[in-house]
């Protein structure tokens, strides 16, 4: 480290600790680490002892509510199994493979059009629309990294505290009228679907955007993290009536869970059960949002979790 960064962070001892949490995570007990994280991402101190707005309520939700199902439920393997004894196996997108490293990867064994993703952790996605141009290197360079990442120890979320890593290998899917794969996102409080948003061109050159819906599909006004809104927002899934009941047959009696699901070509896929959406650290604009989410997620009690 060079002497103007010491000087730095010498009158700066926030960014101290934030760098330290970052490079040394295991070090921090999970609040504290937590605590540092807060203020850092979001400006603000964590407020654990009466938490109000959303962001605060999941970061007290990590620390507390340790329910053994929910590692079952986040890992993007497993997770298939427990969907499937819920809603049908008919929406779970079929599973080609699975592996413990790269080294195990058939490219010749898997069809023209896969997905690679990591079950453990979030992001480690590899798309291959077409073997002739699939660039393996990179791919499995990603993949392999992934495979090393503890996503615990990054945000404190327990549940992926003792996932397994794998890569699983799936299906490529692909609306014929829009061309990709919209994630829909549903926000369940209690068992009910409070609002939802819909992430557009994740697997295209233009820039992701997110729309947010009430539970009746109208149109609201936030932005959440660096996403815009799309120009024009998305139309209503012909299915939105029967993921919303879905989403809350999987959510019920649990405080908060964001159900995601795909509407290909008329037909619904299961995506992922989330529990804590950003992580807990993702700001919303305008910032009353935040309040709002908060109100619907009522915290358990320490002692019935």
């Amino acid at each position: 480290m060079n002497f103007s960064r010491v000087i730095y962070y010498l009158h700066n001892l926030q960014e101290l600790q934030f760098a330290l949490a970052l490079k040394y995570p295991r070090l921090f007990p999970d609040e504290r680490y937590l605590r540092i994280l807060f203020r850092r991402l979001m400006g603000s101190e964590l407020n654990l002892e009466c938490p109000q707005t959303f962001n605060e309520k999941l970061q007290w939700l990590k620390l507390h509510d340790h329910n053994p199902r929910y590692a079952q439920m986040v890992d993007k393997y497993e997770a298939k199994k427990y969907v499937a004894g819920i809603i049908g196996d008919e929406y779970i997108i079929p599973t080609l493979a699975v592996y413990s490293n790269t080294r195990e990867i058939d490219l010749d064994a898997l069809p023209d059009r896969f997905v690679l993703k990591c079950t453990h952790d979030s992001g480690s996605v590899a798309i291959c629309k077409d073997k002739k141009t699939f660039q393996k290197e990179e791919a499995f360079a990603m993949l392999s990294k992934g495979l090393k990442r503890n996503f615990f120890w990054e945000n404190r979320e327990w549940p992926y505290k003792s996932v397994k890593p794998r890569i699983i290998a799936e299906a490529y899917l692909e609306d014929n009228d829009t061309k990709e794969l919209r994630d829909y996102k549903f926000f369940c409080f209690g068992g009910k679907v409070k609002a939802l948003f819909i992430a557009e061109d994740r697997q295209g050159d233009k820039e992701t955007t997110f729309d947010f819906f009430d539970a009746d599909y109208c149109h609201l006004d936030i932005r959440k993290g660096h996403h815009p809104n799309a120009d024009t927002p998305p139309a209503k899934p012909h299915s939105f009536e029967r993921m919303k009941e879905m989403a809350e047959k999987l959510s019920q009696d649990i405080p908060h869970l964001r159900v995601d699901f795909y509407e290909v070509n008329g037909k619904i896929y299961f995506g992922e059960l989330t529990f804590t959406s950003g992580s807990g650290f993702t700001p919303f604009e305008p910032e009353e949002w935040d309040l709002r989410f908060g109100k619907w997620l009522e915290l358990p009690s320490k002692k019935s979790i």
